[in-house]
């Protein structure tokens, strides 16, 4: 795990080393063990090492082959890297790394090495004979890669601060990818918040040269869906399910250094560590955040997970105040704006803190087996059809009863359903997602235009394919999560925040090879009882069945009592400051401010954080 950046096209840029040294800077806390920089002939590569697989300095980055024709900036494992290294051959080997083989499986397939691949990563190559750049990102697109282009020069970065720090990209807030965010929380692929940055795409690459700058698709989950299950009975697809996740977990166990398991008592976490216990000899090293607060601790459920598998547990005792004394912490360790990410900062701290340098996940459980409640929701809509066949008028007049009377947001799909006299996941789903609509949006932002907003061209994107429309509801669900929420927000969050303590995080329930298979699992899944019983079922005994059905609990802390007392001086401040850009109505946010701050119950502090930690980014950055 580390960080890249570089520059493709810099006969136009001056100061080249300083311009390297900077960018390295820039990302320092992603790779502590050692920096790179290397230059040719209109190309500059730069790289921070966190060592992770040969800890010997012969691996370092940026690492050349040995006829100089190919050089290679890598972020992230390559877990099949031995069957690879066994597939390519000779006895050249000059390291034990996964970049070497991956450098050599590139030099002799091609972009096809990518199908190959089984891990998580986004990499550069350089081809001197060729004169070509090639850029790729994973499967599931766990690990980032920034692209800015204006037709002469390319910049690449694990980071945007990175690429901002090159003096070759803008530093303009784009205006729609800031419309996504006020809608969203987030900007969606392959927007960003930065005029003109692009992410690269999840299963994408990019050639570049002179002469093209070409993205392509190489892997996405609707096109490679497993269809094994359909001739499959129940139980064989459990025992399916059980072997690849346990694969999953064994093949991400590959490490030089001391390795752990994030462990918060929830299914995911728990089955992680389980699965960890039956493929490793000797203990697991688990670590949970717990808090004095029994309303908001997981500690007995994680704590009873620990004793079952014998693991070496770390409870991390968590008071409010610490989280509330890290916040600029926090907020400097965001290199994208976002809603979230907080507690996976403190996880991630915690967790280096106690010398472990690479810790399994349970994250993407809930979007591959269906454990949020828009999948539920999804059902009961499914099975309320009949209210399309109500007439207009009565439809309307109930949508307006819904939003007039304020219901919960998780009213705001019924609302949907009401207006458009539609149940599709399609119609229904950008709206259990947003946390703005057009009205409020309108009301916040000068000159706002309305229309379809990034997630319904997403959704819309994915249905153009027929084959979408017959999959399983679960299924629909699935995928448009990939899409938006995973991707856009938790894969982001938990990149910039672990990677801020140089911590690898692994997450075995994105492993493609499962994901592909429950997602062409057919209609059986969708019409279990409770959610994830899939999951249970093909676990077994693995777990006890009081974490089964246990309530699922959040990360909750006291954020409005803070936005009203110890926050109240930054977040005003901050509030004042987003006032004075062009874009903003500063009389409807003030008004809004002050309604919070007085009392108002129907304005939640959810409301203010996330643009808080915009005008707190864009300051940071001197983003316009």
């Amino acid at each position: 795990m580390c960080g890249i950046a570089g520059i493709i096209g810099t006969r136009g840029v001056g100061g080249l080393h300083a311009t390297g040294l900077r960018m390295a800077q820039a990302m320092a806390h992603r790779g502590p063990d050692a920096e790179g920089i290397w230059q040719d002939e209109d190309v500059l590569f730069i790289h921070r090492r966190l060592s992770i697989i040969d800890l010997d300095h012969v691996s370092d980055q940026p690492f050349l082959s040995d006829d100089g024709r190919f050089a290679i900036v890598f972020n992230g494992e390559i877990y099949n890297f031995r069957d690879l290294k066994r597939e390519l051959g000779g006895d050249d080997w000059r390291t034990a790394s996964d970049t070497e083989v991956l450098m050599k499986a590139y030099a002799k397939w091609g972009r096809a090495c990518l199908d190959k691949l089984e891990g998580m990563f986004a990499f550069a190559i350089w081809d001197r004979d060729q004169k070509l750049a090639f850029l790729a990102r994973d499967r599931m697109g766990i690990k980032p890669l920034y692209v800015y282009y204006n037709g002469s020069v390319a910049v690449f970065a694990s980071e945007l601060r990175t690429l901002l720090a090159s003096d070759q990209v803008p530093r303009r807030l784009d205006r729609i990818g800031l419309d996504d965010y006020l809608r969203f929380q987030t900007v969606h692929a392959p927007r960003t918040i930065l005029e003109n940055v692009r992410i690269l795409g999840p299963g994408s690459f990019v050639e570049i040269s002179c002469a093209k700058f070409e993205e392509q698709v190489w892997w996405e989950p609707l096109s490679r869906l497993d269809q094994s299950a359909k001739d499959q009975d129940a139980r064989t697809i459990r025992l399916e399910i059980r072997e690849r996740f346990i694969k999953a977990v064994e093949s991400r166990l590959v490490s030089d250094v001391p390795l752990g398991a994030f462990l918060s008592g929830g299914i995911d976490s728990s089955a992680v560590v389980g699965a960890m216990a039956e493929c490793i000899e000797g203990p697991v090293h688990s670590f949970s955040v717990e808090f004095e607060d029994q309303r908001f601790s997981e500690a007995h459920w994680a704590q009873l997970i620990a004793r079952r598998f014998g693991t070496v547990h770390t409870p991390i005792r968590l008071e409010a105040k610490d989280l509330l004394d890290s916040l600029p912490d926090i907020l400097a360790a965001m290199d994208h704006p976002s809603g979230d990410g907080p507690n996976s900062y403190v996880v991630s701290r915690a967790t280096k803190q106690a010398g472990v340098t690479v810790a399994l996940s349970g994250l993407g459980g809930d979007e591959v087996f269906g454990g949020y409640p828009v999948f539920e929701r999804a059902m009961d809509f499914q099975r309320m059809h009949w209210l399309t066949m109500l007439p207009t008028m009565v439809r309307r007049l109930g949508a307006w009863t819904v939003l007039k009377l304020r219901y919960p947001e998780s009213f705001h799909s019924l609302a949907w359903v009401l207006q458009t006299g539609s149940v599709s996941v399609k119609d229904i789903y950008p709206s259990s997602r947003s946390v703005s609509n057009d009205k409020e949006l309108s009301r916040l932002m000068k000159n706002h235009e309305m229309g379809e907003n990034e997630v319904e061209l997403l959704a819309k994107a994915l249905y153009a394919d027929r084959t979408t429309r017959t999959l399983p509801i679960h299924t629909q669900v699935s995928l448009l999560e990939f899409k938006t929420y995973l991707q856009n927000v938790l894969l982001r969050d938990i990149d910039q925040m672990s990677m801020a303590h140089a911590l690898e995080v692994r997450v075995p329930f994105l492993d493609h090879r499962l994901v592909s298979y429950v997602l062409g699992i057919p209609d059986y899944k969708q019409h279990l009882p409770v959610p994830k019983q899939l999951l249970a079922e093909a676990l077994g005994d693995l777990l006890p069945s009081e974490v089964w059905h246990r309530k699922k609990m959040g990360f909750m802390l006291p954020w409005e009592q803070w936005m009203k007392g110890e926050l109240r001086t930054m977040c005003s401040q901050r509030i004042d400051a987003l006032c004075d850009r062009d874009w903003v109505d500063s009389a409807a946010l003030l008004g809004l401010w002050r309604q919070f701050l007085s009392g108002d119950k129907a304005i939640s502090w959810s409301r203010f954080w996330y643009l808080i930690v915009l005008e707190d980014w864009l300051r940071r950055n001197d983003v316009e």
